[in-house]
């Protein structure tokens, strides 16, 4: 008696076999699997963002340190120009028109003196003589004289001084304009201040000038109206006149 198999199962047979002949691969046990994290990821993401941020912080805070530094050494810029040398020396200029006042200098003890001498109400007084009176008054004309040639000289270095005034405060306009920095700025500032000052000092110089021509001026008046009474009141006072005596027309006659 034949024994039969059915169909089905010798299938399974035939295909079962190579599976079991087959090596079976086993993975190492040093093996390393690569696994994905995306919440790590993005941590990681996130602090390297944050780490470049403070890099770029820290860059731009070292340009504004550089920019202020810079800044600094602008503002610390001296100004390479200065008036001060044309200024003193028209300051000096007017000084020694006013130190070379004629006769009566800007001095209180020589005014004082000179006052007592040729100008007070004594200065014609009842004993003077004639010749002393004329004296005084052609002193008192001559210092009137010198007064409004001393005004007229100090007035003609003012105006000598105006051109370079003008020249001054042009370059020191253009150097305030022109300024790197706030210490050029205050410099060319500083001197334009002292040329106002320069051109206050020569106003006052013409004023004095002028004020000392116009006092001896009047002055002079106020004498030679005292000198002209005194003289006027000498004109006016009789005389003795005429006395009669004893007179011999012929000396040794009876």
């Amino acid at each position: 008696m034949k024994l039969r198999v059915p169909r089905a199962a010798l299938a399974a047979v035939i295909l079962a076999a190579p599976l079991s002949m087959s090596p079976v691969l086993i993975a190492p046990a040093s093996a390393q699997w690569i696994v994905y994290d995306p919440t790590n990821y993005a941590q990681n993401l996130l602090s390297a963002t944050r780490a470049l941020q403070q890099i770029n912080n820290q860059i731009t805070s070292l340009q504004n340190e550089a920019t202020m530094l810079i800044n600094q050494a602008r503002n610390l810029t001296s100004l390479p120009f200065s008036s001060l040398q044309q200024l003193q020396q028209s300051v000096q200029r007017t000084q020694q028109l006013l130190g070379e006042a004629q006769r009566i200098a800007y001095n209180v003890q020589n005014i004082d003196q000179a006052f007592r001498t040729n100008y007070s109400a004594g200065s014609a007084s009842m004993s003077a003589s004639d010749q002393q009176l004329l004296a005084q008054a052609k002193e008192r004309w001559n210092n009137t004289v010198s007064g409004l040639q001393d005004a007229m000289r100090v007035q003609a270095g003012v105006v000598g001084n105006i051109d370079t005034n003008r020249t001054q405060m042009s370059a020191l306009v253009g150097q305030s304009q022109g300024a790197t920095g706030a210490l050029q700025a205050t410099q060319a500032g500083n001197q334009l201040l002292a040329l106002q000052a320069q051109q206050l000092a020569d106003l006052t110089a013409v004023v004095s000038a002028n004020g000392r021509s116009q006092a001896l001026a009047e002055a002079e008046r106020s004498a030679a109206a005292e000198q002209g009474r005194e003289q006027r009141r000498r004109f006016l006072t009789p005389g003795a006149g005429y006395q009669p005596g004893n007179a011999q027309m012929f000396p040794g006659s009876n």
